[in-house]
């Protein structure tokens, strides 16, 4: 099993941004939409985003947002991924590909059918999320992560949607996912993180991966 990746989305302060990528995060995420608790002003994100280590992938989240508009704050801020969490199209997928890697969020229900997915085979990723019929991100709610372990055949996974320290490990061992997706499990509050629940949730992560790969050494 090659490595869980982590990304912490929701990011809105250096202080978060610093925390998060010491204790071990390789992604995080910085929400452009305007709706959002945690929306980020695409100028206070690029501060933030020049103080990073190189080796940080810096992921950004909109909604049913202009192409136009997004690769403008994906230029302006230094994005090396675009997240889309709307209505997007396989079209405008393909489209924004042709300039930043493409990870398309689906909001999964129960009765999902994994073969649904393959209408977005041109994302670089799909992930993966727990639905609401208000909010497009940031729930807090599960899903049935079997769910996700089948999705891998259609590409890369990342899962997300109500994981916590707690319950992360639970996850990654049911799902094998590509990397985890974490955002309001590790919040003192919306768009702030508690980095004690930071902290916890890499160190769940890491310990989850270990007892994985101790399991496949002994069959």
């Amino acid at each position: 099993m090659a490595k869980v990746k982590v990304k912490i989305c929701g990011i809105t302060n250096w202080v978060d941004a610093r925390r998060a990528v010491a204790e071990g995060a390789e992604l995080l995420g910085f929400n452009f939409y305007a709706g959002s608790p945690r929306y980020v002003e695409p100028a206070k994100a690029k501060r933030i985003v020049s103080r990073l280590p190189k080796r940080i992938s810096v992921v950004g989240v909109f909604v049913n947002e202009s192409e136009q508009t997004i690769l403008e704050i994906a230029r302006e801020v230094g994005l090396d991924t675009l997240q889309l969490h709307g209505d997007e199209t396989p079209a405008t997928i393909a489209r924004l590909k042709r300039s930043f890697p493409v990870i398309k969020a689906i909001r999964v229900k129960q009765s999902l059918a994994v073969g649904q997915l393959q209408i977005y085979k041109a994302a670089t990723a799909l992930l993966l999320d727990g639905f609401d019929t208000h909010r497009r991100g940031g729930t807090g709610r599960t899903f049935d992560w079997e769910i996700a372990r089948r999705a891998k055949k259609y590409g890369r996974v990342f899962l997300a949607g109500g994981l916590t320290p707690e319950n992360v490990g639970e996850a990654i061992r049911a799902a094998r996912p590509y990397a985890v997706d974490v955002c309001s499990g590790v919040e003192a509050r919306p768009g702030k993180k508690d980095l004690a629940r930071v902290r916890n949730l890499m160190r769940a992560a890491k310990d989850a991966q270990k007892k994985v790969q101790k399991r496949k050494r002994s069959v």
